[in-house]
């Protein structure tokens, strides 16, 4: 669980609308609009105006500016000479110290690059405020010479009109026009500068953009009525839909197939991992259908029906999310990053943005049939007999680690109630979201402001943000210099939060002990070492989707990396997955409810010894925002266990004295606990 994973595609937004249309999306003004008011923001005519402006700090050797004449009047012209400074600028201020917006949804300025190279131009309006809470907005632009864009800066957005810093309209303190480092002298002009728009403005939204879910998970029913319906794409067959039915008739004979979509967007499916299908057919003679589903992402496997259906006969066909052909790791791609696996295995098929759904069908002659229904359901998992029990494969095992959270607390010869947080700049450990009831450990996500593993004293906390206190609380647990084992079979029971912007996770981080030297020597991830993502989720896919990885040789320029973010898993009867990991020499294995999921094989599989970390932080890579309205919920750790091969067994494996560790706060062992309820 690092910070530089692959990025994936952000989708930005994730609508719950049934039975839309484009003009009501168009009157809730998602679209954005402007009602005819402008503001001046500066007049270059005015006298004295040069005394508002001036280079930004560090800037003043490579930063110039003069007032103007152009086309339409006064303006302003900056030259951006070489120097050292990362991000040369110039500053606006206002007149009276301060700009009241508040009347308006953002500022535009028009900006012409009349220099001779091509330029990156950044805009950022600012409250005033701590530098490390970045209070301001920032949009930009890049200007071929002899081009002019208006860089439009909507209030509480920026780069690329995303959700940003909650700008205070009505308190403008600063402008700021900025470059990257600059190599070659290069001159822009401010034409304009004004606000504008209506208070409250939202960024124009895309309909390529838009998430439906469906109610219930309904995608074709008789409950879906109106602009819910989806669109029927027919091409040398007639496809209507008729009473919440899609009726296709197919003349001749062969394979043929319709298409449906929506009029705008794709269906969100995240909460989801299958989609039943119930066919009737109508015809005289027997049909073979086909289904596929289409994504952002990419499409899901080709699902065809075992045997033709008869004439007047039905039958249901279930699409699942997950491949049948498993993720797996190209062989001995050791050497470099590869996020693609063996051709053939795993899929990028994304459930929280399907684009279609094609229907096909192999007919001999005249065929006619009839959609019933589209379903999106979750599949529950049937669980093999092993489970919880010994390793999926055959051996010597013995079990080595067997932690069932039965106890009234933390047995702190295992676990390490505090750490380090180097994942999010929001969250912090406590004890006290660390909570041990009903044979379960529940690592609870608040909204709650603390310090840092409880300690209002530490100097240079263990976390990404350098301050030791944070709006977000969680418990924390890892078995860091107090067990670890090489090789093996691991697993641990869990339930998922619901909830937006969480990354919840279960890894392995090397530890090669206290004689190793300092810690980074110890965790080091190259010399042969290895992180294991067992299973890291961001909680925009639902619970049904999540994430296995390995890294290796550090986090700097020699980072590597494969894995991949689309695995999809089916829960058991009470909503929890299994996940295990099976390593062993050249090999390790991923399970997710005793289901092999993702393989990978090659020489660089991790040979150091390695500790469990369970924690919950915001954000990762394709997430959504934390929604405080959603807080507080669980990530739920039911037991956690180990097994070991005999003839892989070795002195580095099992309980160390928790002697000399890096020096952490007091760990005090009462967590919370709660009460067994009355009936089970």
């Amino acid at each position: 669980m690092n910070l530089t994973l692959k990025s994936f595609p952000c989708r930005l937004n994730s609508f719950a609308i049934i039975g839309f249309t484009l003009n009501s999306l168009l009157s809730f003004g998602a679209f954005g609009a402007d009602d005819g008011k402008i503001k001046q923001m500066i007049d270059f005519s005015a006298s004295g105006i040069e005394t508002r402006i001036k280079p930004a700090n560090q800037s003043e050797s490579q930063v110039e500016f003069k007032i103007a004449d152009g086309e339409k009047g006064k303006v302003l012209d900056v030259t951006f000479k070489p120097g050292p400074t990362g991000y040369p600028g110039l500053e606006i201020k206002p007149e009276g110290g301060k700009w009241d917006l508040s009347a308006f949804g953002h500022v535009e300025a028009q900006v012409s690059n009349i220099g001779q190279n091509p330029m990156l131009v950044a805009l950022r309006i600012d409250n005033a405020g701590d530098w490390k809470d970045n209070p301001w907005n920032t949009e930009q632009a890049n200007l071929k010479p002899g081009e002019t864009k208006v860089i439009k800066l909507i209030f509480g957005y920026q780069y690329g009109q995303k959700p940003g810093y909650a700008l205070n309209p009505s308190a403008i303190v600063n402008v700021l026009l900025f470059t990257g480092k600059v190599g070659k002298e290069s001159i822009i002009r401010l034409e304009s500068f004004i606000a504008a728009g209506p208070a409250g403005e939202k960024p124009p939204v895309d309909p390529k953009t838009f998430r439906i879910k469906p109610k219930d998970g309904v995608i074709l029913g008789t409950s879906v009525t109106g602009q819910a319906l989806p669109q029927v794409d027919a091409k040398g067959v007639q496809g209507s839909i008729a009473d919440g039915a899609l009726k296709v008739v197919m003349p001749g004979k062969g394979e043929q197939s319709v298409s449906l979509k929506l009029p705008a967007g794709c269906w969100d499916l995240s909460s989801a991992n299958e989609i039943r299908f119930k066919i009737k057919n109508e015809g005289t003679s027997p049909i073979t259908p086909k289904i596929q589903l289409s994504s952002n992402g990419g499409p899901s496997d080709l699902i065809i029906a075992p045997s033709p259906i008869a004439a007047g006969a039905e039958h249901e066909m279930i699409v699942p999310f997950a491949p049948t052909n498993i993720w797996t790791g190209i062989p001995n791609s050791g050497n470099k990053t590869s996020w693609d696996p063996v051709k053939g295995t795993g899929t990028k098929f994304g459930s929280d943005a399907v684009s279609g759904i094609k229907i096909s069908a192999d007919h001999s002659s005249d065929a006619a049939f009839t959609v019933k229904s589209i379903v999106a359901t979750v599949g529950v998992a049937v669980l093999p007999e092993w489970l919880g029990k010994r390793p999926p494969v055959e051996g010597d095992w013995t079990m080595t680690f067997d932690e069932e959270f039965d106890g009234k607390e933390i047995d702190m010869k295992k676990w390490n109630i505090y750490g380090p947080n180097y994942w999010d700049k929001k969250s912090h450990w406590t004890k006290d979201n660390l909570i041990l009831g009903n044979g379960v450990v529940k690592f609870k996500f608040e909204k709650k402001r603390g310090f840092h593993n409880d300690d209002p004293n530490e100097k240079k906390p263990q976390n990404l943000s350098g301050s030791n206190e944070s709006d977000y609380a969680c418990g924390y647990l890892d078995s860091y210099g107090k067990w670890v084992q090489r090789y093996g079979y691991f697993e641990a029971r869990v339930k998922l939060p619901v909830a937006p912007g969480l990354w919840p996770t279960f890894w392995m981080m090397p530890d090669r002990g206290a004689a190793a030297g300092p810690q980074w020597k110890r965790a080091n991830t190259g010399d042969g070492a290895m992180e294991f993502d067992i299973m890291e989720h961001l909680t925009r896919w639902g619970p049904y989707r999540h994430n296995i990885a390995f890294h290796w040789d550090g986090y700097g320029k020699e980072h590597k990396q494969t894995g991949t973010g689309n695995i999809y898993v089916q829960p058991d009867k009470d909503g929890f997955i299994t996940c295990g990991m099976l390593w062993i020499p050249g090999k390790v294995i991923y399970y997710s409810n005793g289901r092999e999921i993702a393989r990978w094989e090659a020489d660089r599989i991790s040979t150091v010894p390695s500790h469990f970390i369970f924690e919950v932080t915001t954000g990762g890579w394709d997430n959504n925002a934390v929604d405080d309205s959603k807080l507080p919920v669980d990530y739920v750790v039911d037991y956690v266990k180990a097994w070991q091969r005999k003839d892989l067994a070795s002195d580095v494996d099992g309980y160390r004295e928790p002697a000399k560790v890096e020096p952490k706060p007091e760990v005090k062992t009462e967590v919370k606990t709660e009460p067994a309820p009355e009936t089970k």
